[in-house]
């Protein structure tokens, strides 16, 4: 059996070359590029295909991997919203991804960006940068006093709320889907406006879908409290960027950490030292005071890339001996 591996990061390899001496019987080669029509040739003669990356799979790719006889594909991670799904039934692809790999770390560090939120400390070391130690006018809040509306209570948003509950916030929660837990602790709303009506801070962990796209919209920010904290380790398109910068400066929004970017792929870990950054929405968004951009770094763990790499390479092998894996992608 033979898996070809695409997109292994240098922070991955020692995590695949454990499987691989776990699974003698598995030959697994490494490819540092992406999958695209020209990297793709790579993996003629090969039973499974797993991959991660935040650009979108081209069509054609993924046609010449079913031309090749592969019709496994295993991500190492959550979204699927960079695959065409018309193409991947037309050629009969099986797909698995990496449902929960470890919601603590997003959680943790989303609650870590509220505070940082909260503590104004990129206004603070911008001050001690320059040699000014004055605790005015940077008056801090504290979470204790806030209330955070929770959009999303799959894994990461369960986990988040447990962070908040031990900070002492107030939390509520929407979803369509209801957690049994968090049902039975009364914390749902029925409707996102009652989480505009009454919160203070709010964070998103909820999929990209077509009818989740621009969920935080200009119509939305007007809805909210004023001088509401604004928090996405989602995905960049669930909030209309043009419209948060309106409202970060009319005062509606009081400050944003977001780790996800609607056109993330242009920047998103790639080195550019030295070099001009053509996204004017990130400058401008970065620049502020009172917004954190961080580069899609909230899954970033030790615990968290070693089971995006296992998991998708057990799914891999799943579906090249038996046809089915536990992670199967159901398209609509």
């Amino acid at each position: 059996m033979k898996i070809i591996a695409y997109g292994i990061r240098d922070d991955e390899q020692s995590f695949v070359k454990d499987w691989a001496m776990e699974h003698s019987d598995v030959e697994v080669t490494i490819v540092k590029e992406l999958i695209d029509e020209q990297t793709i040739l790579q993996a003629e003669g090969y039973d499974g295909v797993v991959a991660f990356q935040q650009a979108q799979y081209q069509d054609a790719a993924l046609q010449k991997m079913a031309d090749f006889g592969i019709k496994y594909l295993s991500l190492r991670n959550v979204g699927v919203d960079n695959l065409n799904p018309s193409k991947v039934k037309e050629l009969g692809l099986k797909v698995t991804n990496v449902p929960v790999y470890s919601p603590e770390a997003i959680a943790e560090f989303a609650v870590t960006r509220l505070m940082n939120l909260l503590r104004r400390t990129k206004e603070y070391n911008l001050k001690a940068a320059n040699q000014d130690f004055r605790w005015a006018p940077q008056i801090s809040k504290e979470l204790n006093q806030q209330t955070v509306g929770v959009i999303g209570t799959g894994h990461i948003g369960q986990s988040v709320i447990k962070i908040l509950q031990g900070f002492g916030a107030k939390v509520i929660a929407f979803d369509k889907f209801h957690n049994a837990e968090i049902e039975a602790q009364g914390l749902y709303v029925d409707t996102m406006q009652e989480i505009f009506d009454q919160a203070t801070v709010i964070t998103l962990h909820i999929p990209l879908f077509p009818e989740t796209e621009h969920l935080l919209d200009a119509a939305a920010f007007e809805a909210m409290n004023d001088g509401v904290f604004i928090i996405n380790t989602a995905r960049g398109p669930l909030i209309d960027e043009q419209a948060l910068i309106s409202a970060l400066d009319s005062h509606k929004v009081g400050g944003a950490a977001l780790d996800v970017l609607e056109e993330e792929t242009k920047l998103f870990n790639q080195d550019f030292s030295g070099k001009e950054i053509d996204y004017p929405v990130f400058k401008n968004l970065s620049a502020r005071e009172n917004v954190l951009v961080s580069p899609h770094t909230a899954f970033y763990t030790d615990v968290a890339v070693k089971n995006m790499v296992h998991v998708s390479l057990d799914n891999n092998l799943s579906l090249i001996k038996t046809g089915t894996a536990n992670n199967l992608v159901t398209f609509n």
